[in-house]
């Protein structure tokens, strides 16, 4: 089978539709498909010079990004005729309401092509700005009817989806829920593991690890402005952020000020380095104003971490409390810091919890979602034939 995927970005870039497009990628050309990624050249701070190349098998192709709206919608017509010169099995568009999905619509109704789509939960709209906004506005009350009515399956990463999904004018008979997964190796130990000691963490410390794009709308303030509080009482915790900024930053440097419990690390790529670091925390904690369905829950249940989050989008119904851990609503300070303390504190529970999210995890392998992914291919190809 021959299969393009159109995201607004790919690596390097550290973005989590990105991601789900590579983990599904490499394992489609592991099962001996030809894999094409179309997206922009933008890194979301320039431009990437290597427009053509080859990563792990799959064929990426960037497009020059003309402008970005509202620092979220890209803008790439050139994708068009680029995926109408070529002759694939599958165009598979992530990210609902972007222009790059209604090329995509455009050349699978022109080529007779199944589309298939995934939304990524995009429906919430706070901390856009006033132009975002509109643009949203705009977008969801033409376009997107449009391009779901020009899709053959649209895939929900949750069911919290599925009545925006229709609002919006996607049929029901259409919507497959798929969720993201994780990487099986979250479930290897790493032997030794060296990341207390390489940042200086004492070996009986607690760590509570926040780990993500440094993004307003991931509450990484909210999470440091908690931390402040319970490092006024207690030395034996240590909070650690890491992540690409995307403008929190210089907030979140300026609430830890010189305390020493506090850990701004660069982002790690390394998915070894990464495994390490979650095996190395008591505590995952995601304090987002908005989620989809973030890779990072799985990687954490997958590593054993207890979970505090906020109960936004699809996560609720990824977690239980308290057998997966605890949901804060977002901004709640105390209640994070009743959270925190509470998991760290109990042993016994934080013991529960971690074999609870192990076992948990093993539903959200990549090699199980690829597969049913792919189901969705082989239906859809075979209700057009």
């Amino acid at each position: 089978m021959k299969i393009a995927f159109t995201q607004a970005y790919y690596l390097p870039v550290v973005d989590g539709p990105g991601q789900v497009i590579h983990e599904l990628a490499t394992r489609f050309v592991k099962a001996g498909h030809e894999v094409h990624v179309f997206c922009s050249d933008s890194d979301k701070y320039g431009r990437i010079k290597k427009k053509e190349e080859v990563i792990e098998g799959v064929y990426v192709h960037r497009c020059r990004n003309w402008f970005t709206i509202a620092n979220f919608a890209t803008f790439w017509p050139s994708v068009l005729p680029k995926l109408l010169k070529g002759d694939y099995d599958i165009i598979h568009s992530h990210v609902s309401g972007h222009s790059y999905v209604l090329f995509s619509a455009i050349v699978s109704r022109l080529k007779k092509i199944p589309h298939v789509h995934t939304t990524h939960c995009c429906w919430t709209s706070g901390f856009r700005s006033f132009s975002g906004r509109i643009a949203a506005w705009l977008v969801y009350h033409t376009f997107l009817p449009l391009m779901f009515r020009w899709t053959d399956r649209i895939i929900a990463i949750t069911p919290w989806e599925i009545d925006e999904i229709r609002k919006h004018g996607g049929k029901k008979q259409k919507i497959t829920v798929i969720p993201n997964g994780m990487n099986e190796i979250f479930f290897k130990k790493v032997k030794p593991n060296r990341f207390r000691k390489e940042y200086g963490i004492p070996a009986k410390a607690k760590i509570v690890l926040f780990f993500g794009r440094l993004n307003p709308t991931k509450g990484v303030d909210k999470l440091a402005l908690a931390a402040k509080e319970i490092l006024k009482s207690r030395k034996d915790i240590h909070f650690v952020f890491l992540g690409p900024d995307e403008g929190m930053l210089g907030a979140l440097k300026e609430i830890a000020g010189n305390d020493a419990n506090f850990h701004i690390l660069a982002p790690i790529r390394d998915r070894w380095r990464i495994a390490e670091m979650y095996q190395a925390a008591d505590l995952y904690c995601l304090p987002s104003y908005r989620e989809g369905l973030p890779l990072t829950l799985f990687e954490a249940m997958a590593s054993g971490c207890p979970i505090v989050a906020s109960p936004v989008n699809g996560i609720p119904y990824e977690m239980k409390e308290p057998d997966n851990g605890f949901l804060v609503q977002y901004g709640d300070i105390p209640g994070l810091i009743n959270a925190i303390t509470r998991i760290i504190d109990n042993k016994k529970l934080a013991k529960k919890i971690s074999r609870n999210n192990r076992g948990r995890a093993k539903q959200y392998d990549w090699n199980i979602i690829a597969e049913k992914v792919m189901g969705v291919y082989r239906q859809v190809l075979k209700e057009r034939n």
